[in-house]
């Protein structure tokens, strides 16, 4: 049953998804360097542990986007497993024991070529749609350097020229403040 203050989680077998993450509030709780760094190892972690492949991701101060590849129960319990333990170490971080970090994740199967397409160039370039970086290749929680190397260069620049200023995305984050760093992006698992 879907209730209609929380969205509803429609996972099937062996699908794409596209997810967004929300912080409790939309608060900016990952403002440091090391809170961002331990999230993404976490991510990677997690992904691996439940067989997801990571396609794009985009981890920010207080959301993120992600497109993961999998079965679709191991890709509902990488999110949850993900966001408990990623609000344990936030909290044991910050000394903030017991205080709510995630709010809840959206997801979308993607199931036409031309919608994963402008998810994935989306996801690459989130951090430059909220004025962190000019460039996203330099933001280091999110996937477009990673896929600049791994892609081929054909596939890389098809993924680039799909237009993303219609997609509808839940995005409404304000990222003011947030400092980006300039280094490359690590490679996930399962890539």
């Amino acid at each position: 049953m879907s209730w209609p203050h929380a969205p509803a989680h429609h996972f099937v077998y062996g699908n794409t998804f596209f997810i967004t993450g929300a912080t409790h509030h939309k608060q900016q709780l990952y403002r440091s360097a090391a809170a961002m760094e331990e999230l993404q190892e976490l991510l990677f972690a997690k992904a691996e542990q439940h067989e997801c492949g990571l396609q794009a991701w985009s981890l920010l101060s207080n959301h993120y986007h992600l497109i993961a590849r999998g079965d679709g129960d191991n890709v509902r319990r990488m999110v949850t497993r993900l966001h408990t333990e990623a609000a344990i170490a936030l909290n044991r971080r910050d000394g903030a024991r017991g205080r709510q970090v995630w709010f809840q994740f959206w997801d979308k199967t993607l199931t036409f070529e031309r919608s994963w397409l402008a998810r994935l160039h989306y996801t690459h370039e989130n951090a430059v749609h909220h004025g962190i970086v000019d460039d996203a290749r330099r933001y280091r929680w999110c996937s477009a350097s990673w896929f600049e190397r791994a892609a081929t260069p054909a596939f890389a620049a098809t993924v680039a020229r799909v237009k993303i200023d219609t997609v509808k995305v839940y995005d409404e984050f304000s990222c003011a403040g947030f400092a980006g760093d300039t280094k490359a992006a690590a490679t996930p698992p399962h890539s």
